[in-house]
């Protein structure tokens, strides 16, 4: 039988439950408060489960709910989360074991509910919250019932993007850099610009709370991938989700896209593969990058001048909280510098220079080409 459908054995066997939790990673299942459950598990990414947590955390124990709310897990909780992957440099790593069924003990590997077996901890989150599979959820679907999945729905991918209006990338050289602030703010300035801006993030681990503050901040419409049905971007060719975005964005008609690209250029989601997808830079009219330091500004100058061969309009992050920072990267790799958060004018107007056609990025590795020169 196909992997989300059900025998009549594993369907008459079905039990009903009232969780405590429901994990923002299922909002495209839009489950209601009574869910049904069976106790055949498919074991695969995208596909929700019911747990119980075994115990309660004092450090990283909330998981964000549908409506966007961030509660508390307490031991004895029943929750209902995705079934996935995370291979996170910063946060727990983890994998779907090859059989998942009822009593098995897993874990819970972000605050967006995913679910998994942990396979490496970092140390100052201490060990991932353990919870206890109850079973798998389903739905009753078009007289059928299947086993309820974010993929079922889903927006499609697109593997190519003709047409699209300016795109507006923001990525980082890795978590944690302030790659969200930058998004939003520039989604704030665009739109007091006179712009109708919609905005996305890419790649990352499920979670809504960042596509939220894009909304708040003025996007039109947002998206993620978890509408894509990508639990996370750790496997396969995130390009063709990344255009499939895109083009469900450019249905709205925006006058500009934001995108924010999860984790850093370097590492397991996906985000090198969006940099240097050539179709996806043709439609880019501005990249903007987060460091935390000047090794990663250092580093970034390189990757996209020898890599991506593309330019970089602004850098900010942490590496620019300051004028030192600010100073070296505009004096030494020819970049323009401003923190989002102290800057955020200075920053739009960079990007919006760029979108207007009124001056050009400087290109990065500039300063070395001209050195070079002389």
């Amino acid at each position: 039988m196909p992997l989300h459908a059900m025998n009549d054995a594993a369907r008459t066997s079905t039990t009903s439950i009232q969780p405590d939790l429901i994990a923002s990673s299922t909002a495209r299942c839009q489950l209601g408060p009574d869910i049904e459950i069976s106790p055949y598990v498919v074991a695969e990414a995208g596909y929700t489960v019911a747990v119980r947590a075994l115990e309660e955390k004092t450090h990283y124990n909330q998981v964000e709910c549908c409506d966007g709310s961030f509660r508390t897990i307490r031991k004895g909780d029943v929750i209902i989360g995705v079934l996935g992957e995370r291979q996170a440099l910063k946060g727990y790593s983890g994998e779907i074991p090859r059989h998942v069924e009822a009593g098995d003990t897993l874990h819970v590997l972000n605050l967006g509910g995913i679910i998994g077996h942990c396979a490496s901890a970092l140390p100052d989150l201490g060990p991932a919250l353990r919870v206890e599979v109850l079973g798998a959820p389903v739905v009753h679907r078009n007289d059928r019932t299947v086993h309820a999945r974010i993929q079922d729905g889903a927006l499609e991918p697109k593997h190519t993007l003709t047409d699209s209006v300016p795109l507006v990338m923001v990525s980082g050289t890795a978590m944690n850099t302030g790659k969200t602030m930058a998004a939003c703010r520039l989604v704030q300035g665009l739109t007091e610009s006179g712009y109708s801006v919609a905005a996305a993030k890419l790649t990352g681990a499920s979670l809504m709370r960042d596509v939220r503050k894009m909304k708040s901040h003025g996007a039109t419409n947002v998206a993620t991938f978890t509408d894509a049905g990508v639990v996370c971007s750790t496997k396969g060719d995130m390009a063709p989700v990344a255009k499939g975005i895109v083009h469900h964005l450019n249905q709205a008609a925006p006058d500009v896209i934001v995108l924010e690209l999860g984790d850093g250029f370097i590492g397991y989601y996906g985000v090198d593969d969006l940099l240097s997808d050539r179709e996806l830079q043709h439609h880019t009219a501005a990249h903007v990058v987060a460091a935390t330091d000047l090794a990663g500004a250092w580093a970034a100058e390189r990757m996209f001048f020898e890599r991506y061969r593309a330019p970089i309009t602004a850098i900010t992050g942490p590496v620019t909280d300051n004028a030192v920072g600010r100073r070296y990267i505009q004096t030494q790799l020819g970049i323009s510098a401003m923190n989002a958060l102290q800057q955020p004018n200075k920053l739009t107007a960079a990007v919006r220079a760029t979108l207007d056609g009124a001056a050009s990025p400087v290109v990065a590795g500039s300063a070395h080409v001209a050195q070079d020169a002389a």
